[in-house]
């Protein structure tokens, strides 16, 4: 399967949006498709056997909309593209406002005593360019969603002001009747602003990523030939020795080879404290050198590094659809067709059956369909997600979409992984227990020397502590590992096994000298590591990982939200307790193999929405089945497609706050759609005079023009707010 992501231009309301939607998902070969009418863009998945980007394009072009390929390099021209639409559209509301100002006052407030003859001629004139050259992408738009067989907000108001007009150039040339010339006019305006209002405040929407865009460096000094030289960011290659100077901005990621610092990383993680860093470390693109000078070799460049997965990531995450907004589609879909039968139902009441005149019956059903467009609706949930994932990826939480920002706040309950998750992940020899005859250094010898094949964490700390000791590391063969219990290998021509107690158990070797200290070693939350020759114990390897100092202020913060809290390791039970006891959880699953995570997380699925915590490598079966996949990430090697949720910080205390992040977020989104029906279920048996026979209420068009830009902007407003929220 492939992934892309196609620029729209055209659309003019969610119901364009839609229409594409349905259109690219009914494609072949598509497995899917979201058009976000927000950030005018469509990611779509598709099998590249069965179809490519040009058909998909086209598909679009079929719909009467044009597209093309968005690419990381075109942020900034679309940006610059956004900057100049919103120009022209500011253009449009000052030439709009010139012709429909004079209107107006001439409309309303010399309508029955006019101030000379031809009053009503100018009025037409005046009218006339609002109409046709302001209101033309009303037409159009209406025009292309006639085509598709489907109504949207430009259908609303282009009948409701051709109505207003038309009836009105009638009246001019019949000579009977009142026009209503300014009305419609005016109401093309307000529209017209609304949307310039709408198109500022989304651009506002989308910060994060024009935040993230800037900070990137533009330029780098490499060493080619031997020689200095300054080139664009983008000729960086892989493999370049970088130079990055006191103040400088380190353009692309990479491991000093040379030299030391301490760089400033909060732009891209999240974190304050700047991050002291040494050769064979790593350094991550856009983050800032404080104090020293360093070389460090490029390893990704362009759309590799954590800055451009990161851009990737965000725009991802804010075209994907909450399932919330499947709600606001299925209204939207039958809203326009019904708010039509409205307005002709109020036309033929007032005028057939209560025997109202012909112009006050078209303006109630004007108003009808003006006050109704369904923006606001449209705009509820995608312009929350946008702030909300915007506000995570500040604060290094990168969210990977409304389906997982809309269940994070239903969570009953979060899975840890104990290695490199609740624990620092760099465990560290702490006791060495051998048998008569042998020393510590042979133990550690023979142990090194087999642990050295092994990638594992705890192998890793038997190998460090060996070469610590400057015990030489010795040739083996015939390695093998067993997964979850350990390594087996022949060691100057014998074979060994060294593992954990199952390992031990399974060889039937007599533990029965060792078995109190192995005891008391686990009991102080410590892995006892078993080196063994047939059925002889050699020796014990104690290792210890030690628990982050956030891990219990994170749990304990997560209990308070009330989710209940577990731990999965593969140790045994004493160990497990003793690890569990230390961070403040209650439950734990002990003695668990890596391809049994995920059974014990589909258990606790059966009573309620679960999240899985772990590196997001090793974890990947078990952060795959939880309903949110948390992967922990180094800021460098983010396991970015494992998890529905990435923490670039590497501290517990963030999951917390990406649930609070989409509590807060869920909570706008409900605020939005409430007021979005609520204005409408109010505004239209107002628009349509429901109340005028008691209280001689009866909404102008111009009102509910303004009205329903209004409801446009206060919806994005209200998501905006989301960003003074603390987490």
């Amino acid at each position: 399967m492939k992934k892309t992501n196609i620029k729209i231009s055209g659309m003019t309301c969610a119901s364009c949006a839609k229409i594409i939607d349905k259109a690219l998902n009914k494609e072949k070969g598509v497995k899917s498709a979201n058009v976000n009418f927000s950030t005018e863009k469509a990611t779509i998945e598709f099998n590249p056997n069965i179809t490519d980007e040009q058909k998909l394009i086209q598909s679009i072009k079929n719909k009467g909309y044009s597209g093309y390929i968005s690419k990381e390099k075109d942020f900034r021209k679309e940006e610059k593209k956004g900057k100049d639409d919103l120009k022209k559209l500011r253009n449009k509301v000052i030439l709009s406002a010139i012709f429909a100002i004079p209107a107006f006052i001439l409309g309303m407030f010399f309508m029955k005593t006019p101030l000379f003859a031809f009053q009503d001629y100018l009025m037409w004139f005046l009218a006339t360019p609002i109409q046709f050259y302001i209101g033309w992408q009303f037409y159009q738009g209406s025009w292309m969603a006639l085509k598709n067989k489907s109504a949207n907000m430009d259908s609303l108001v282009a009948l409701g002001t051709s109505a207003a007009y038309f009836y009105s150039v009638y009246v001019v040339l019949s000579g009977t009747g009142h026009q209503y010339f300014e009305a419609s006019a005016v109401l093309i305006t307000l529209v017209i602003f609304g949307k310039y209002l709408e198109a500022k405040a989304k651009g506002r929407t989308s910060e994060a990523i024009s935040k993230l865009m800037k900070i990137g460096a533009k330029t780098a000094t490499v060493i080619r030939n031997r020689k200095e030289m300054k080139i664009p960011i983008d000729e960086v290659q892989e493999g370049d020795v970088v130079i990055v100077k006191p103040g400088e901005k380190v353009p692309v990621d990479g491991v000093i080879t040379e030299g030391h610092s301490t760089l400033d990383e909060s732009l891209v993680t999240g974190e304050s404290i700047p991050v002291e860093k040494k050769k064979g470390d790593p350094v991550i693109g856009s983050t800032i050198n404080k104090v020293g000078s360093f070389r460090f070799k490029a390893t990704k460049v362009g759309s590799e590094t954590t800055l451009s997965r990161i851009i990737k990531l965000i725009e991802e995450a804010q075209t994907k659809k909450a399932p919330i907004q499947r709600f606001a589609d299925a209204v939207s879909a039958y809203f326009v067709p019904i708010v039509i039968f409205i307005a002709l139902l109020t036309f033929t009441v007032w005028f057939s059956i209560i025997k109202a005149e012909v112009g006050f019956a078209i303006i109630a059903a004007v108003a009808v369909l003006v006050i109704a467009c369904p923006c606001a609706l449209g705009l509820a949930t995608p312009t929350a997600i946008m702030v909300g994932t915007g506000k995570g990826a500040k604060r290094g939480i990168l969210i990977k979409g409304g389906d997982a920002l809309e269940t994070a706040h239903k969570l009953k309950y979060v899975v840890f992984d104990k290695t490199g998750t609740i624990t620092k992940g760099q465990p560290e020899v702490t006791d060495l227990v051998v048998s008569k005859g042998l020393t510590e250094n042979k133990l550690l010898e023979i142990a090194g020397s087999i642990e050295n094949s092994s990638e594992h964490p705890l192998g890793e700390a038997i190998v460090n502590k060996t070469k610590a000791k400057k015990i030489k590391i010795k040739k083996i063969t015939g390695f093998k590992s067993i997964t979850g219990k350990g390594v087996k290998a022949k060691f100057a021509g014998k074979e060994y096994y060294l593992g954990n107690l199952r390992l031990m158990q399974e060889r039937k070797v007599n533990l029965s000298t060792f078995k109190k200290r192995i005891e008391n070693l686990e009991t102080e939350g410590k892995t006892a590591m078993i080196l063994a020759q047939g059925k002889k114990v050699l020796g014990v390897i104690a290792v210890a990982d030690e628990i982050k100092e956030d891990s219990p202020k994170a749990i304990r913060a997560l209990q308070k939200l009330g989710i209940k809290v577990y731990m999965i390791t593969g140790d045994n039970e004493r160990t497990a307790k003793a690890i569990a006891k230390k961070a403040g959880i209650k439950n734990y699953f002990a003695e668990v193999l890596p391809g049994e995570k995920a059974k014990h997380v589909k258990k606790l699925q059966r009573k309620g929405k679960i999240a899985a915590v772990g590196d997001g490598i090793n974890d990947a079966p078990m952060l795959a089945q939880a309903d949110i996949g948390i992967a922990m990430g180094s800021g460098t090697d983010v396991a970015m497609e494992t998890g529905s949720i990435v923490l670039m910080r590497d501290s517990l205390l963030d999951i917390p706050k990406a649930i609070k992040l989409s509590k807060m977020t869920m909570s706008k989104i409900r605020q939005n759609m409430f007021w979005a029906l609520f204005y409408n279920v109010l505004g239209i048996p107002v628009a349509a005079g429901v109340l005028y026979p008691w209280t001689g209420w009866l909404l102008s068009p111009m009102i509910a023009g303004g009205a329903m830009a209004l409801s446009s902007v206060s919806v994005i407003t209200n998501s905006l707010l989301l960003k003074r929220k603390r987490l």
